[in-house]
């Protein structure tokens, strides 16, 4: 290995989808960059569904259900390997003892500021500190860490196959404007709640939309899915656990327009250029929100800092959570219901340059 020209990268992040979308522009980036050098990643197994087809890239998948057998499991997967260089982009203790399996010549890891969990001891050298940087950004550090910055807007080439594609005209034919709810986050005190939701699709609806519900197999997405559809009174067409990670990429590209919380697949949506309005009151949509477009985007996140840390937001730490019960009721009806007629209002195309400041 040279000091421009490493042979071998690993990249280290597990989960989750949205994160894991935050990866692809680095993998592009460090193809173009560094054509002949060999790419591996270290990732989910539900991750692989979504990532698993990008050419170039050998992915070594690891099974979280398995706990510490996952760390003998990834180490025989790089028996006899040693990277150029380990690119640790995830400072959770479990990722952190991973990273003990892989050898790797470099092992560059996040600043002070954003480790935690032992993360500091399992790294030799720190991408620069980011306040302010949104979570893509910070990924897109590490390429810079090795010659390879990002040279413009992220791209995301994520493929659809034609099966894929097919089945999401099977389920929106036609050219009638869709507006996609996925209610759900993994960290239920980012949800909204139902009411709300179906008032939104009702609104929707009464604008001439179709409205689609989107979800995974889980419990807690069945029983959102079910209050939606009890508090609706149009019809709403009901997709939860009936749809593939590819499927659902498929959907999100043929709507026009996402409502989600911060969940992956608010990430996806912006990866395939679609609008997303964001619910965001648990979390700072500048660093965490849909990174290419946050016009339409609902900001309660000053509320939040103000009414459960005592605090002005630019006091508290860059990225610090405010998951507490209630808090995504500071979202309301309105709110929403602007953020959408803002979407109507507003022509077909890219967002208008950088998106920083205050949302609207």
């Amino acid at each position: 290995m040279s000091a421009t020209q490493p042979a071998s990268i690993c990249l280290l992040r597990l989960s989750a989808l949205g994160d894991v979308t935050h990866v692809v522009p680095l993998v592009h980036t460090l193809r173009r960059r560094y054509p002949a050098a060999r790419l591996s990643w270290v990732i989910g197994r539900l991750e692989h569904r979504l990532v698993g087809d990008l050419p170039g890239v050998e992915f070594l998948v690891v099974d979280k259900r398995r706990g510490w057998a996952a760390l003998g499991d990834l180490a025989r997967l790089v028996k006899g390997r040693r990277f150029d260089v380990l690119l640790h982009m995830q400072v959770a203790l479990r990722a952190n003892l991973l990273s003990l399996a892989i050898p790797a010549e470099r092992r560059i890891g996040y600043d002070r500021a954003r480790s935690r969990d032992l993360h500091g001891w399992v790294i030799d050298q720190r991408i620069p500190p980011g306040p302010g940087q949104h979570v893509l950004d910070a990924i897109a550090s590490f390429g810079a860490a090795i010659g390879a910055p990002r040279q413009g807007p992220p791209v995301w080439d994520l493929h659809v196959a034609e099966d894929d594609r097919a089945f999401a005209e099977r389920v929106l034919p036609g050219e009638q404007p869709t507006l996609l709810i996925s209610p759900c986050s993994s960290h239920p005190q980012r949800n909204w709640h139902a009411e709300g939701y179906a008032r939104v699709a009702d609104h929707a609806i009464s604008r001439g939309y179709r409205v689609l519900l989107c979800g995974g197999p889980s419990a807690l997405e069945r029983q959102m899915g079910d209050a939606i559809l009890a508090h609706a009174r149009g019809p709403i067409l009901d997709l939860i656990a009936k749809d593939t990670l590819k499927q659902l990429l498929a959907l999100l590209q043929r709507a026009n327009v996402v409502l989600t919380p911060d969940s992956g697949p608010m990430h996806m949506a912006n990866a395939m250029g679609t609008r997303v309005i964001g619910l965001h009151a648990a979390s700072n949509p500048h660093r965490s929100g849909p990174y290419s477009d946050r016009r339409f985007c609902v900001d309660r996140y000053p509320d939040a800092a103000r009414r459960y840390l005592r605090r002005e937001p630019e006091e508290i730490p860059w990225g610090r959570k405010i998951e507490y019960p209630g808090v995504m009721d500071l979202i309301t009806v309105d709110d929403v219901i602007e953020a959408f007629e803002r979407h109507l209002a507003t022509p077909p195309g890219p967002a208008p340059g950088p998106q920083t400041g205050p949302l609207p």
